[in-house]
């Protein structure tokens, strides 16, 4: 039980600490807003010291491939479209249940407007319980409960794809050119940077299943979008901090060794994006087209990732999508008009991103539902002596 009384006298510093943050914070957004106007005029050199040095950076900077003063409205989005989004959860394995097993369920939307079809609301349960299921990680340092995660990410993209994959073929090869438009969308980030501390192995295991599912997207003519509610990245205010360097190359390897946090170009350091384009754009616009540099996408071939950043009214969001989306002018106009529309239905947030939440969740009594289950399933085998330890009964029925 929280004890409110004693946490009250914790907090009374909590307020001149956040003051003096939100100071700093401000002088670093005018520094950046001062850089942006003397960059914009020399991005091109900017950007061939960026592509030479990249890897040499002790941080990640994103490369625009637009103008950096871009402000481009968001055209309206056409009545018919279709929506597809799916989203994950799962139950953790834990040797205090009957059974060392995980579960993954992942929720299913695709939502059509405009149309005369039926919504699709569900979602697609899948067990682990193989001891290849539980513990091949291990081998690669990675727990049990990691690699869970990692597989639900690929049990998300692979659902996706299936949606996507089932709509095309069931618009007749006649009408595909007049079909109304459809988007996938995903929440979080495309760019999966926990790979980039993975062994080979396991991310041969991850990233290949990922990618194969995001090619028959691009193959069904349906663009692929990630939106990220308040992200936290910096990549693009990382752009301007080659400006700050003081030093003829921005080798940071070289010359930065040992005074990563007193080097001129940390006086940006941590703004973050959301802060220099929310300054910038008005509702219902994006910023410039980026692209990433993150490591691991060295690894993702013609789906590297882009993104941008579009004010949504409620927030300034980031908009991730791969290459083949961002390459295509007409098909990138028609996934940010569909997303503006979608945040718009949803008061805030993507309506089809919270359906596919609502489908995905597992609440407490989904999870003791399924050990019930389980369970029964376990007498029904001929097994004896089943139950929860003695740590978890305690816990669930207190004494006091």
């Amino acid at each position: 039980m929280l004890d409110l009384v004693k946490l009250a006298k914790q907090m009374q510093g909590m307020g001149q600490q956040l003051t003096q943050e939100s100071q700093a914070a401000r002088q670093r957004l005018a520094l950046a807003q001062e850089l942006l106007t003397q960059v914009q005029a020399e991005q091109a050199q900017w950007v061939a010291q960026l592509q030479q040095w990249r890897d040499r950076l002790e941080f990640v900077a994103a490369e625009p491939v637009e103008p950096l003063t871009t402000r481009q409205p968001i055209a309206p989005a056409p009545e018919a479209h279709s929506l597809i989004a799916t989203d994950g959860s799962q139950i953790a394995p834990s040797h205090h249940e009957i059974a060392y097993c995980y579960l993954l369920n992942t929720g299913r939307v695709a939502l059509h407007y405009g149309q005369t079809r039926y919504p699709l609301l569900d979602s697609l349960p899948e067990i682990f319980y193989k001891p290849e299921d539980l513990y091949i990680s291990r081998q690669w340092g990675i727990t049990t409960e990691d690699w869970m995660g990692h597989r639900r990410t690929v049990a998300e993209a692979e659902a996706l794809a299936d949606l996507g994959t089932d709509l095309a073929h069931s618009i007749t090869t006649g009408n595909r050119k007049d079909a109304p438009p459809t988007l996938a969308m995903v929440d979080g980030s495309l760019i999966y940077w926990f790979l980039d501390r993975m062994p080979g192995p396991a991310v041969e295991r991850i990233l290949p299943p990922i990618l194969a599912a995001w090619e028959r997207l691009r193959l069904a003519g349906i663009p692929l979008v990630s939106y990220l509610s308040a992200p936290r990245s910096g990549e693009a205010a990382n752009f301007l901090r080659l400006k700050t360097c003081t030093q003829l190359t921005p080798d940071c390897k070289t010359h930065c060794v040992g005074q990563a946090d007193s080097a001129p170009c940390n006086r940006l350091k941590p703004l973050r994006d959301t802060a220099l384009w929310s300054a910038m754009l008005s509702v219902g616009e994006r910023g410039a087209l980026w692209r990433s540099n993150a490591r691991i996408l060295d690894d993702y071939g013609r789906h590297r990732v882009y993104f941008c950043y579009l004010h949504v009214g409620p927030e300034v969001a980031r908009v991730e999508l791969p290459e083949w989306v961002a390459g295509d002018a007409a098909q990138l106009d028609r996934a940010l008009s569909l997303v503006l529309s979608q945040v718009q239905k949803g008061y805030g947030y993507p309506i089809a991103l919270a359906e596919a939440h609502n489908q995905a969740v597992v609440r407490g009594s989904d999870r003791a539902r399924f050990f019930s289950l389980l369970e029964r399933e376990m007498v029904k085998a001929g097994l004896r002596h089943i139950g929860t330890s003695y740590k978890e009964a305690r816990k669930r029925n207190s004494i006091a």
